[in-house]
């Protein structure tokens, strides 16, 4: 009985460490995915509008004047 004990705890140790890597490993992915997406965007924002007017656009969302 101590044999099969030991092998669920493995078995459940197993599981939870292979669900916590995948589990960060989706989070690392996805914060590489928003990273690009922004820096995507930011440069859209200066070729469309320069770059005093993406630092103007800037300074009006962060102060709200």
């Amino acid at each position: 009985m101590a044999a099969n004990t030991q092998t669920i705890t493995q078995t459940q140790v197993k599981v939870g460490y292979e669900t916590s890597k995948f589990a960060l490993g989706a989070g690392i992915a996805s914060a590489a995915m928003i990273g690009l997406w922004a820096t995507a965007c930011m440069a859209s924002a200066l070729f469309s509008t320069g770059l005093g007017g993406t630092l103007k656009a800037l300074f009006i969302v962060i102060t709200g004047n």
